[in-house]
């Protein structure tokens, strides 16, 4: 893997405003860098494919570690995004602002640096693409500019930095029952967020009081975290990305709807390649036939 690379013109490019400019763009865009690091055996890595509750997870984790501090300016300055810290400068060595240090990863098992403790999230696929596409919107591309059928095509069904949605979640399906993994699913966490909670605190080691559990459950509801919004919007990431790629500052959301089902309206076309995709990279090789019963086979285990 390599780390986004400048432009060759140091003037600053327009942000794709067609299916044409977003797709030459996709191209020219390089993976993030995977920095050498070692965890330490007591390190917290959350690691999810793009938009299947990485903020919501950091912010439990945080608020869990630090008894509810809020003194932060955004989540990702206190629990780094590991692939995104050399273009911001972070050491990835250094101390927290508590203990135990936790980390933000979207790298398939076989790429995520080993040796601490993983918190992994699945989402249905649907939902995964459009919350997907609502963030990229004015970060990749204009809002408005390109639909969501495009964007599906030319960035959800194609290898990506961290890999495509269904071989990543193969990939840590298959470390579920490690000691060392916590895998959860974003549908169950809302269904039952204190409980979600309850068992990220005792996959940490941290005592969960009920005071505490109490706290760090309502500073993770989604109304907490929209009214503070610019705490958990991703902009020194974006900022940074933008930068590299020569392209005005984005503005945009990760505590954008915080819903289930939100796929349902998709296209029918995307609907279909999103069944093909899940036929050929889960149904095959581990015989579970739809997300749902994926969902069940997990509760099932626990």
């Amino acid at each position: 893997m390599v780390a986004l690379q400048s432009p060759p013109s140091a003037a600053p490019r327009k942000r794709p405003t067609n299916v044409e400019e977003f797709r030459e763009l996709s191209a020219q865009t390089k993976p993030f860098v995977v920095p050498t690091f070692q965890p330490r055996s007591t390190d917290i890595l959350i690691a999810t494919f793009p938009k299947c509750g990485t903020t919501w997870t950091q912010q439990i984790v945080h608020g869990l570690r630090t008894r509810g501090s809020m003194d932060f300016e955004e989540i990702s300055l206190v629990i780094p995004f590991l692939e995104v810290s050399p273009l911001l400068g972070i050491d990835l060595d250094a101390a927290q602002a508590a203990e135990p240090r936790a980390f933000k990863t979207h790298l398939p098992w076989t790429h995520v640096p080993k040796g601490g403790r993983y918190i992994y999230v699945m989402r249905d696929p649907a939902d995964t693409l459009v919350s997907f596409y609502h963030f990229m919107s004015g970060v990749l591309f204009e809002p408005g500019t390109v639909d969501i059928e495009s964007f599906s095509v030319e960035t959800f069904f194609k290898d990506s930095p961290f890999g495509r949605y269904w071989d990543h979640l193969r990939s840590w399906w298959e470390q579920r029952r490690r000691e060392d993994v916590l895998f959860l699913c974003f549908e169950d966490m809302k269904r039952d967020h204190e409980a979600a909670v309850r068992r990220i605190a005792a996959f940490m080691g941290v005592s969960g009081d009920e005071e505490l559990i109490a706290l760090a459950t309502r500073q993770s509801t989604f109304e907490f975290m929209r009214a503070r919004d610019s705490q958990f919007d991703d902009h020194p990431t974006t900022a940074a990305i933008s930068r590299v790629m020569g392209m005005p500052p984005a503005r945009t959301t990760k505590v954008r709807a915080g819903r289930v089902g939100d796929g349902a309206g998709l296209p029918a076309s995307v609907r279909a390649a999103l069944d093909d995709a899940w036929r050929s990279c889960i149904e095959a090789p581990l015989g579970i036939r739809s997300y749902e019963e994926l969902r069940a086979r997990l509760a099932s285990e626990v």
